[in-house]
């Protein structure tokens, strides 16, 4: 049994790049695993169960707990990795583009992580972890709603680690830098000459690679288990080195 064995897992966003790494790594440390997405597009990985879910629609989350809830009669580990991306400053950015980004990427983790709490205080260690970015630390340019809804999660990953560390309930963030996701190859399509700007993205890090998702879900791993219990209100970058830097390339 893995270092998950008997815990229960609810990831958002578990049908995208790296929803369905952390899901399919939360299986194999055998957790008990249900994925939510909007998309359902795909197979599950194995040992995982996926369920249709909006996070910007209270009714859906609300029955979608009641049904975790007649499962489970506890909830160990959530995950809030549901997100989007716009490229755009805000000037570009219309207030409809502007309320669907923080309506997914903050109000979505806000009316889960609010609906979960009745499950989450059940369980003897219960842990949050949600996604953030690097780009709520720094700002690419052309990502302003983007970059202003990290920031958000930033600041409210660190208020539920405060209200909720009383109850035994840790909260972390995740902040990834440029990950090799669905969302990535779009912004490398729509750049144009696609493998000389991979090669600069490989570049513009220390490492000279950029990362995977299953470099992601071993931090969201840890931060699941067991040997993270000491491990909450804290922003966990993981990007390479990127952001170590004094000065980054202009890509």
């Amino acid at each position: 049994m893995g270092v998950l064995g008997g815990k229960t897992a609810f990831v958002t966003g578990g049908a995208g790049g790296i929803g369905t790494a952390v899901c399919a790594r939360f299986a194999r440390e055998g957790a008990d695993v249900v994925a939510g997405d909007i998309s359902g597009a795909g197979e599950p990985p194995d040992g995982v169960t996926q369920l249709p879910y909006d996070v910007t629609d209270e009714a859906n989350v609300e029955q979608t707990f009641a049904a975790l809830s007649a499962r489970w009669d506890k909830l160990d580990i959530l995950v809030n990795a549901a997100g989007i991306e716009i490229e755009k400053t805000i000037e570009e950015t219309s207030l409809e583009e502007w309320n669907r980004i923080f309506a997914i990427n903050v109000t979505g983790m806000f009316l889960t992580t609010k609906h979960a709490l009745p499950l989450l205080r059940k369980s003897p260690g219960a842990s949050v972890i949600n996604f953030g970015s690097y780009d709520g630390y720094i700002a690419d340019p052309g990502l302003a709603a983007y970059c202003a809804s990290k920031g958000a999660v930033h600041a409210l990953t660190r208020a539920l680690a405060c209200d909720h560390g009383p109850e035994g309930i840790r909260v972390n963030a995740i902040c990834p830098g440029y990950v090799d996701t669905p969302m990535l190859q779009s912004f490398f399509r729509d750049a144009g000459n696609i493998e000389t700007l991979k090669q600069a993205v490989r570049d513009v890090h220390p490492l000279r690679t950029y990362g995977t998702p299953a470099d992601v879900a071993n931090l969201v791993n840890w931060l699941a288990s067991d040997e993270a219990r000491y491990a909450s209100g804290q922003l966990w970058v993981i990007d390479g080195g990127l952001t170590a830097q004094v000065q980054q390339m202009r890509i």
